[in-house]
């Protein structure tokens, strides 16, 4: 094979050749909406794998973040795909991509930078992507990704949590709480959670021993001494949250905003998730294992899925974009 073939598997089609259904960010930039036919059907270079996306977790606040509006190199992009979590089939496999063939059914995460995965198509890095799950439909597959994959290496990458410490997980009935929340419990780490009172519940059915109404007053009168708390709200929460650390606890956030925090604490405690093809795989396992489980939110078909970017949030867990056969 030359460079830039790949390993054709189901569809006969001339590649390049056709425009696919996707989401797309209008070039006003002000809102996405759906454009069908109207990307081309994305060319996976030799070190890449064609994945036939199923379905497409959604992140809102992705709209904010660069790489939605720049590339790589600081220029301008428009008209970019979002999603960049997805549970779909491989479609073809690049020439230089090992570790996945044809047929296989995975999930994980494309790159930033590139067109992402509400679409027909996504192309991605092998070490991005494993083996979906068994037990998970696409649509519970694609909720994952993110969600889990940031809680796994804010508690054990970034905080180094140890078993039996006291986490505080702000957030704890969203997409990277309700993971953060299992898996500190699986961890041995005792847990607490903030929470909509609607949601008290559901976080403690996950693992939380105490679960906070956040409307109701403030966390700070009702905990102190944490080793390590889990942000993922921002703002406020997050300037009362160093109030509540024990001396020596580690603060970590994934609240975009903190990103151009000033605050030095802020800077450290921030960071963004990385694709990791070893922690979706440990993930895996313990999703078919079902000692971890998933939250979706909302559930749209591609023609409806600018309303999970510019309508009311679901109260918990991840909203899904269904594109093929999502099952």
């Amino acid at each position: 094979m030359t460079e830039g073939e790949i390993r054709p598997d189901l569809p006969d089609l001339e590649r390049g050749s056709r425009h696919v259904k996707a989401l797309r960010v209008s070039e006003s930039g002000e809102a996405p909406v759906v454009l069908d036919h109207d990307a081309p059907e994305p060319q996976p270079r030799p070190d890449e794998v064609l994945v036939r996306v199923h379905a497409a977790g959604v992140t809102p606040t992705e709209l904010a973040w660069y790489p939605t509006s720049h590339d790589r190199a600081g220029e301008k992009r428009s008209r970019a795909i979002l999603g960049h979590e997805f549970s779909g089939v491989v479609a073809a496999v690049g020439s230089d991509a090992a570790g996945f063939a044809p047929g296989e059914e995975v999930y994980g995460l494309n790159d930033w930078f590139a067109d992402g995965a509400i679409a027909e198509y996504c192309a991605t890095q092998p070490s991005s992507i494993a083996r979906k799950p068994a037990r998970l439909t696409h649509v519970e597959a694609a909720s994952v990704p993110i969600g889990a994959l940031t809680a796994w290496q804010g508690l054990f990458d970034r905080a180094r949590l140890r078993e039996r410490e006291h986490v505080l997980v702000h957030g704890g009935a969203g997409s990277v709480g309700i993971f953060a929340i299992q898996l500190a419990r699986l961890h041995g780490a005792r847990i607490t959670a903030t929470a909509s009172a609607w949601n008290l519940e559901l976080v403690t059915s996950l693992g939380a021993g105490r679960a906070i109404d956040y409307r109701a007053g403030s966390f700070v009168d009702a905990v102190s001494g944490m080793d390590v708390v889990l942000d993922t709200v921002g703002g406020d929460t997050l300037r009362r949250s160093w109030d509540v650390l024990r001396p020596g606890g580690r603060m970590v956030t994934v609240a975009a905003e903190s990103e151009a925090d000033a605050d030095p604490r802020v800077k450290q405690a921030f960071f963004i998730v990385e694709p990791s093809r070893e922690q979706l795989e440990r993930i895996g396992r313990l999703l078919e294992s079902g000692e971890l489980e998933t939250v979706v939110g909302a559930v749209l078909p591609l023609s409806r899925a600018s309303a999970a970017y510019t309508g009311a949030r679901p109260r918990r867990g991840k909203t899904v974009v269904t594109v093929a056969d999502a099952v």
